[in-house]
């Protein structure tokens, strides 16, 4: 096998796992560099009552949510959807959107973006902002780097202040 067309194989027991909050666990499970680009792969842990992700968009790629368990809110835009375990929602460059947990339940999302594009390192970032080791100013540093842009939401805020 050559590089270019080996599988890449990630095992649970040994994908890191970082917590970017209180509420909330990543556990990487495939970044660009693995996939020769093809995508970038992550699990969303969230429990009930985390503020999950801020509204954004992205420039270069497309995200996926796909609902493992519990229920996930996410904004599309101007409106907002609720998932349910076995639900698939792709969101599009530059649509801005966002996600948490349904209301008073729990969400284990699977999260892919494509194309690929190195992310891992901005999650490792929101996990040093949690425990005080970074700033909100190094997350909107690296915004074209990471391909995450962060926008204003008042119908996400309005959702968000409905608790």
């Amino acid at each position: 096998m050559n590089a270019s067309t080996d599988p890449v194989l990630v095992r649970a027991a040994s994908a890191e796992t970082l917590q970017d909050g209180a509420t909330s666990l990543i556990t990487l499970l495939a970044d660009s560099s693995r996939t020769q680009g093809a995508l970038t792969a992550n699990r969303a842990t969230l429990r009930k009552g985390s503020p999950g992700a801020p509204a954004h968009f992205h420039t270069r790629m497309t995200e996926m949510f796909f609902v493992l368990g519990g229920g996930l809110r996410v904004l599309l835009d101007d409106r907002i959807v609720t998932l349910e375990p076995g639900d698939l929602v792709t969101v599009p460059p530059r649509l801005p959107h966002a996600f948490a947990p349904a209301r008073g339940e729990e969400a284990d999302v699977l999260v892919v973006f494509t194309p690929g594009v190195e992310r891992f390192d901005y999650y490792r970032l929101l996990e040093r902002v949690y425990r005080g080791e970074a700033t909100v100013e190094d997350i909107k540093a690296g915004s074209e780097r990471y391909d995450n842009h962060y926008c204003a939401s008042p119908l996400w805020q309005a959702e968000l202040a409905g608790e």
